[in-house]
């Protein structure tokens, strides 16, 4: 078992040294050129800072990240993806939990990472990446290492409006590794297309299942998502077999007459994550490329990425969302009740919060032992020993199958006319309309009303109307918004925030 990912970078740098290993539009670095490449970073990063602290990566999203992501490794600590497009006063909270030992950036974040007014030594990527190998020096910085060692943290939003740093190990990223190409047959062939930013957990995914398999990955331009059959044309020509995005951006496609144009030659593996997919939708995704394995992957960013996941096995109608599934290998799921029982397979339908046990598990918040208490906890079903398990705060419930199902977020949970709703039941119903493609439900606290916010051609009378067919009344929107098309937050998911400010 590997214990450092940069085992895995070594180990194709010799077995595959000329394949493109990850690549932009603009350029691409092989197997050799990013392990040489990662060792130059790591030298000069060394005779710098000590071993031990963090790196922040502010930089543009684009291959250049990679030398600068695994030399910081390589110097024996640990980075912070922060890119481009992120707001400064936000980088500046981060910086105030986090104070980083050296801070990469590029000609793009230059000026930014000037105005940031901290101590910490910033350099360029152009410069960093020119030092001669000290073989000698990584070598010693390796050999002090050890699997619990954190790889990375990755910033969540919190709901103080102070971000939570979520700190993984190099162990639990290479057991998740492990499982994403065992589960989905990924070897040195696969060609991933990267849509999420590299701050935003699913990116993982696509990182780390690229090293272990020694396969390829490209990201794929952002503007692209904006123009659907420019995105299938480079999904084509990039010979993309693997995709692994957030459902909206499989939605964009759907909705937008793609397929009617072009469709996708080579893709093998759409595999999706970060919000519930709408069943319509992937649907029409499975109609056009129905040789493809579709798998919905559940989890939240302190257990790495994934902890549960469903392989599509069969026809679902469009109004019957689709399982989240099983627990992935050597992952431990609790579905506990409010009265604080285990609900088991037998309990069809009871709803319970989620909990996640073993090796994916993150190892807490940095620097923040309060909210690392109150989501990390003691195991609630025993206490003969300590055993950590997460939180997660999603309901949940067994289908008749014995497969999961996912009903709403603890805070998505409302109490209406005395009656309790789950927010996502009533989004569920409304995607599955004619007509609707992309919907959101809120609360209106104060106005004590549900608010249904759509994109699509349906007037709200009829919807109304045919939604009334659907749900009972008690579940009923009381008022309807029909807008162009619903915002999406930089990670390219439904963006709630922005949509309760407009209540």
């Amino acid at each position: 078992m590997y214990r450092n990912v940069l085992e895995l970078l070594e180990k194709h740098a010799v077995e595959v040294p000329d394949q493109i290993s990850f690549s932009d539009s603009a350029k691409g670095y092989t197997y050799k050129e990013l392990l040489d490449l990662s060792k130059s970073v790591g030298t000069y990063l060394s005779s710098r800072i000590a071993t031990g602290g963090a790196v922040f990566v502010y930089m543009k999203k684009s291959a250049d990240v990679f030398p600068a992501i695994f030399g910081s490794v390589y110097a024996g600590c640990y980075y912070v993806p922060i890119d481009d497009k992120m707001p400064i006063d936000r980088i500046r909270k981060i910086l105030d939990i986090l104070p980083c030992a050296a801070i990469i950036c590029d000609k793009t974040t230059e000026e930014n990472a000037a105005r940031l007014g901290c101590n910490q030594v910033i350099v360029m990527s152009d410069d960093v990446k020119t030092a001669e190998p000290d073989e000698a020096g990584l070598s010693n910085i390796r050999r002090n290492s050890i699997d619990t060692d954190p790889l990375y943290i990755l910033f969540t939003s919190g709901s103080t409006g102070k971000p939570k740093g979520v700190v993984v190990c190099h162990r639990s990223v290479i057991a998740y590794a492990d499982w994403v190409c065992s589960t989905f047959s990924i070897d040195h062939e696969a060609v991933f297309g990267n849509q999420t930013p590299f701050y935003f957990s699913m990116s993982v995914l696509d990182i780390y299942a690229t090293l272990f398999a020694g396969a390829t990955l490209y990201i794929i331009p952002k503007m692209l998502f904006s123009f659907p059959v420019r995105l299938i044309e480079f999904l084509n020509d990039k010979k993309i077999n693997t995709i692994y995005w957030v459902p909206s951006a499989l939605c964009i496609v759907a909705n937008l007459g793609a397929f009617d144009e072009i469709r996708p030659t080579n893709l093998k593996r759409v595999l999706f994550a970060g919000e519930v997919m709408p069943t319509k939708q992937l649907n029409i995704w499975r109609r056009t490329v129905p040789g493809a394995v579709y798998g919905n992957l559940f989890g939240p960013t302190e257990i790495t990425d994934i902890g549960v996941y469903y392989v599509v096995d069969r026809e679902f109608p469009d109004d019957e969302p689709i399982p989240i599934g099983r627990n992935c290998d050597n992952v431990g799921l609790l579905v506990v009740s409010e009265s604080g029982e285990c609900l088991t397979e037998n309990n069809v339908g009871e709803i319970g919060e989620l909990y996640i046990r073993g090796t994916f598990l993150a190892l807490g918040y940095y620097n923040d032992p309060e909210k690392t208490a109150e989501a990390f906890v003691q195991n609630p079903l025993q206490n003969a020993y300590p055993e950590t398990v997460y939180k997660t705060g999603d309901l949940v419930y067994w289908n008749d199958r014995g497969e999961l199902v996912f009903s709403s977020r603890k805070d998505f949970q409302i109490k209406h006319m005395g009656n309790r709703i789950e927010l996502g039941e009533i989004e569920a119903a409304l995607s599955a309309q004619d007509g609707i493609d992309t919907c959101c439900c809120l609360y209106d606290t104060k106005n004590k009303q549900i608010v249904a916010f759509y994109s699509g051609s349906r007037n709200e009378e009829d919807l109304h109307m045919s939604l009334s067919q659907s749900v009972p009344a008690y579940m009923m929107p009381g008022i309807y918004r029909h807008l162009n098309s619903l915002p999406y937050n930089i990670n390219g998911k439904l963006d709630r925030k922005e949509l309760q400010n407009m209540i």
